[in-house]
């Protein structure tokens, strides 16, 4: 078999591969093979078929065909290996040239990852916000502790913000009841607004036994995304009480004796978190700018499915699950269809350069994974996902996703050292040292930015193989 290269634009490439034909044996044989095992021709056993007479009953040209169609996918990753491409998504396939006995000849066209020159990153500079925690800080964060630990109780009067009311509810569209539009004894604590809109002021002001109607969009169920009358029942309306801020609320809610201690363990519990996410603030930053410094030449089939992907996971996904259509998404995101669209492919595009730049860093830097850091990143997975890290791990093996998590950890790796060479200060003008900090979060961090990616990042890995 000969291969040759033709190099169509930075992204693309045409392979022109010639097989002589007695290379298309083996195939051939499993032609006769298979159709000898899917017909049955008078007077012969099954599957003892000779040659000739699958010729004469089905044509040659029948058998020529299903061989051919056999031993393209082999030839064409032949040449791939052999020409050493890096090829992304499925290729265009011409027969160009085939008789009978004679050599046959095909063209492949295919997208490849591009060349990239990585730049000099150790200039790069970054500026981060300051890390404080102020005294309001913490004082809402103990406000929010007791929150949690308060308490309700039925009060006869009229409900106010803060209150909680119990309620029921039956939801209407064009004047007809929904099957799935009746709850019954729902606790809502007026003022969070997790339940539905308008019902803050529909129940504000309403007593035990009243009850009222309100407009609202339907957020879930048979009638998602749709306008509906509500009906809204109060039942009980209840105060909530909040603990006395004291030592004995410190005992209550952790493991402090006193007041002060759990306020400077609030205080050190939020600086934490400031510097995890002056860590991360830093590494998209740091990322950023060497996307800003490196030019990627994007495969335009390759970006065109990235954004149908996306688009699809919004459509047949998320917006599902949100009760959502495309109106209501763009009012709520106060834009239009034609500025989501731009925005959209701005993201496809960071995100494919942000892994074609990661994969060349791990191959120059020489980057590798080992076992416990890929544990380690797949607990983290199974963690944001939902399940436990078995079920996680199983579900990885199963669906063949290892080498796109091994991908992940080693675009984290390559992350680290971009931003390590990096001068990265804070708003005080301070230098950042994020040596000390969480040292899970440069691998966060890069999971995020290569999430984005994802999608077309499993394309191309499994056309690829």
């Amino acid at each position: 078999m000969k291969s040759a290269v033709e190099t169509l634009n930075p992204t693309r490439v045409r392979l022109t591969v010639e097989v002589p034909f007695e290379e298309l044996k083996p195939s051939l044989d499993a032609a006769y093979k298979k159709i000898n095992d899917q017909v049955t021709v008078p007077g012969f056993r099954k599957g003892k078929i000779p040659a000739r007479v699958i010729d004469q009953r089905f044509g040659r040209g029948a058998v020529l065909e299903e061989a051919i169609n056999d031993a393209l996918p082999k030839f064409y990753t032949e040449a791939v290996n052999e020409t050493e491409l890096n090829v992304l998504g499925q290729p265009d396939v011409d027969i160009t040239e085939f008789d009978d006995g004679n050599e046959l000849k095909f063209t492949a066209e295919v997208d490849i990852r591009p060349a990239i020159e990585i730049p000099d990153y150790s200039g790069i500079e970054v500026t981060v916000d300051a890390i404080e925690v102020t005294d309001e800080d913490v004082e809402k964060s103990l406000e929010q502790l007791r929150d949690r630990f308060a308490t309700t109780s039925a009060v006869e009067r009229a409900a106010a913000e803060g209150d909680v009311v119990v309620v029921d509810l039956e939801a209407s569209v064009d004047g007809e009841v929904l099957g799935d539009g009746i709850a019954e004894g729902v606790s809502y604590t007026i003022g969070s607004g997790q339940l539905l809109d308008g019902i803050d002021e529909a129940v504000t002001g309403l007593s035990a036994g009243d009850t009222a109607t309100f407009a609202s969009q339907l957020k879930g169920g048979s009638a998602a995304g749709k306008d509906a009358e509500v009906k809204v029942k109060v039942s009980e309306v209840q105060e909530r009480e909040l603990p006395a801020l004291d030592d004995e609320f410190a005992q209550l809610a952790s493991e402090f004796d006193t007041l002060e201690e759990l306020r400077a363990d609030s205080r050190k519990r939020l600086e934490s978190m400031k510097q995890y996410d002056q860590a991360t603030s830093a590494q998209e930053k740091v990322l950023d700018a060497l996307i800003e410094l490196t030019e990627v030449a994007i495969p335009e089939k390759l970006l065109k499915d990235e954004i149908e992907t996306r688009t699809h996971n919004l459509e047949h996904h998320q917006f599902p699950q949100m009760g959502l259509t495309w109106e209501s998404f763009l009012e709520r995101e106060g834009k239009t269809r034609e500025e989501y669209d731009a925005e959209l492919e701005a993201q496809a595009v960071k995100g494919i350069k942000t892994q074609f730049i990661l994969d060349e860093l791990v191959t120059k830097e020489k980057l590798s994974v080992n076992q416990e850091e890929l544990t380690e990143h797949l607990v983290r997975r199974a963690a944001s996902s939902g399940m436990s890290p078995d079920q996680f791990a199983q579900a990885v093996v199963e669906g063949g996703q290892v080498p796109l998590l091994v991908g992940e950890v080693a675009r984290g790796k390559a992350l680290a050292v971009v931003v390590e060479a990096a001068k990265v200060t804070d708003s005080n003008g301070e230098v950042v040292d994020l040596s000390d900090e969480d040292e899970d979060a440069p691998a966060e961090a890069a999971e995020e930015t290569t999430e984005a990616a994802a999608p077309a990042d499993a394309d191309a890995e499994s056309d690829k193989a």
